[in-house]
């Protein structure tokens, strides 16, 4: 028999997210030794373990509540499938806690060790992971479990995709175990989640950075908060994301709509910020069980996810949606960037492509509420492309009902460390009042990499939203501010600075523009009325050259004749179709919304010719210099 496992020493305090991260990569350290080696692999299974540790400190703090109040609790788990039973180290102190059977934390597990080596595997996989399972499906039937409450269904769901311990041997289990258990419920409570929770978000950018589909459902979290400051949602409105991936959007739509709400939050909006606010709906079978943890460490416990392909509407799992209101009043976003959908996507809406994010677009626009707002992640090939008539059709619709009022031009390489590197730009719009102006705002300018990231600070915002003093501006927006001094017609370029004036940004600086898209629609008007009037008078006569036709055909006249007036009717038909084409192409280049800034500093070689090649041979004659005294010195 086993020797008994030694007495656990108490949880220790961890002090700051610095501390806690440093904790939480040495539990990652022992899963890469343990048969986990990639992010792909360590980061599902700490996901679950993580998922089950903090859902029994919630169960537990969710007990004690009630027996203070004197209410009944019903309790998601029960023993022997409570983290305290089987996961928590074992201890014969007088002082180790104890579950509310009083039985000391750890006894199963310590009766597993007992019983020898293999012990704790064969419970995980054969007892503990089949019966999770079984609270959202029923084995037999294949069916949602009728009883199962809303927790329940969360963490069948979250346990979805896992099948057996991935971890190689139970020494290395039992060493991840006791390092998770010492994370302490102060960071998992309404004050203190923060913490835990933004260092899970570093653990899901190294899964995506490993990943070449990461950009699929990994956005820069700086990015996310930029947009949500900018949105500004409220308590009350009801926040969705229909590609939510690992729940980025929603959850720091939550940490910005919590921080609203204060230190000491009534308790029915906190009931309504958990509960009835944030939906969303995901298809990837890896990401669905990460976002619903994601989201319960960030504060969310019963996460409104719905799982299946928001395009063609094939739920895998709809148990979590079912309260899910047809419309939404703030829409947070960024679809995949690149993909291709098949015909059952295609044929639910109005203009078929396969392109995936002019489909989501679309969708967006029927789920989006009156007087609703959208901040969304589009790349720059939707923006500019006039050439199909599905991408021109969206952007028209966009317009016709939504105010578009701010698009905002990221650098190139934002999304290079989740694994796509395309041109990006964001669009803000608020639906219900057509388009009149566009605000844009350029950050293409900036250099960003792995190392030097895109940050808050270059938004011009701090983290809480407020905005940032000049002082603690980038170097590279001071910079260009101090040039533009120069200039005294031109603001401060801080894109926060300008989204003071009332929510709706508008001026002119380095960096920012506005173009008036009623004036760019009417004028486009103007120059296609001449060309659909002369192609109108054209189509009028093919109608009576077709007519004489006829009547040449009554009259029996020759074939000649007949066929000088089919001629006739081809070549007019065939000028009136090249001027309304040319009209169609002047109303599509309209819907090229691109950001091309009129401010951007083009430098230019003004130097002559012989200017430059005597410039040439200045420098070899330098080089030629260097090559000597560089002989000399090997001599």
């Amino acid at each position: 028999m086993a020797k008994a496992t030694k007495t656990t020493k108490q949880s220790k305090a961890i002090a700051s997210t610095q501390s806690l991260s440093s904790f939480v990569k040495s539990i990652c350290d022992v899963m890469r030794r343990s048969n986990c080696s990639s992010a792909l692999q360590y980061v599902p299974e700490l996901t679950w373990i993580l998922f089950l540790r903090i859902l029994d400190a919630q169960e537990t703090k969710a007990r004690e509540e009630a027996e203070v109040l004197g209410a009944n609790f019903t309790p998601a788990l029960n023993s022997p499938y409570r983290w305290q039973d089987w996961a928590a180290p074992f201890s014969e102190k007088t002082d180790h806690p104890k579950t509310a059977e009083g039985k000391p934390f750890g006894w199963k597990r310590q009766e597993l060790f007992a019983a020898g080596d293999g012990k704790l595997f064969d419970f995980i996989n054969k007892e503990l992971l089949p019966h999770l399972h079984s609270m959202d499906i029923d084995p037999q039937t294949g069916l949602p479990t009728p009883e199962a409450s809303r927790k329940q269904r969360i963490i069948g769901r979250t346990m979805t995709a896992v099948e057996r311990v991935r971890v190689d041997s139970e020494a290395n289990l039992r060493d991840i175990l006791d390092k998770v258990h010492e994370i302490n419920i102060d960071y998992v409570d309404d004050t203190h989640f923060f913490t835990l929770s933004q260092v899970y978000e570093d653990l899901l950018l190294k899964m995506g950075e490993k990943n070449s589909d990461g950009g699929q459902f990994f956005t820069p979290r700086e990015v996310i908060r930029a947009m949500v400051h900018t949105v500004k949602p409220q308590l009350g409105q009801i926040v969705y994301d229909p590609c939510c991936g690992t729940g980025g959007f929603l959850a720091i739509a939550y940490e910005h709509i919590a921080r609203q709400l204060g230190q000491s939050p009534a308790s029915t909006d906190l009931d309504t910020l958990k509960y009835d606010t944030f939906f969303g709906r995901e298809k990837e079978n890896l990401v669905i069980p990460i976002a619903l943890a994601n989201l319960v460490l960030h504060g969310i416990d019963q996460p409104n996810l719905w799982h299946g392909n928001s395009l063609t509407r094939r739920a895998t799992y709809a148990g979590l949606f079912e309260q899910a209101p047809k419309q939404f009043d703030v829409i947070l976003t960024n679809p995949p960037f690149g993909g291709k959908e098949g015909k059952d996507a295609q044929k639910n809406f109005a203009f078929e492509t396969s392109s995936t994010q002019v489909l989501f677009v679309q969708d967006i626009l029927s789920e989006l509420a009156p007087e609703g707002s959208c901040a969304i992640v589009l790349d720059e090939g939707l923006l500019f492309r006039t050439n199909q008539s599905a991408f021109v059709e969206t952007k028209r619709k966009l317009v016709d009902e939504c105010d578009l009022w701010a698009i905002v031009s990221l650098p190139g390489g934002v999304f290079s460390t989740a694994g796509a590197g395309v041109k990006t730009n964001l669009l803000f719009f608020t639906k219900g009042k057509k388009t009149e102006k566009i605000w844009y705002y350029d950050l293409s300018h900036i250099k960003v990499g792995k190392k030097t990231p895109l940050t808050l600070a270059h938004f011009g915002f701090a983290k809480d939203g407020t905005v940032l003093p000049d002082a603690q501006l980038p170097n590279t927006l001071t910079a260009d501010w101090l040039e533009d001094q120069t200039q005294s017609d031109k603001p401060f370029p801080s894109y926060a600075r300008m989204l003071q004036n009332h929510g709706k940004p508008e001026g002119d600086s380095r960096y920012s523009w506005t173009v008036n898209f009623s004036d760019r629609r009417a004028k486009a008007r103007e120059e296609m009325q001449p060309l659909l009037e002369e192609a109108a008078v054209i189509k009028a006569e093919v109608i009576d050259l077709k007519e004489q036709h006829k009547q040449l055909k009554k009259d029996k006249a020759e074939k000649a004749a007949l066929d000088a007036v089919d001629e006739q009717i081809v070549q007019k038909q065939k000028a009136a179709k090249a001027l309304e084409t040319k009209a169609s192409d002047i109303d599509a280049a309209t819907f090229d919304i691109k950001a091309s800034n009129p401010y951007a500093v083009v430098e230019q070689d003004t130097r002559t010719p012989a200017e430059i090649i005597s410039s040439i041979k200045e420098k070899e004659t330098v080089i030629a210099n260097a090559l000597k005294n560089l002989e000399g010195l090997l001599a």
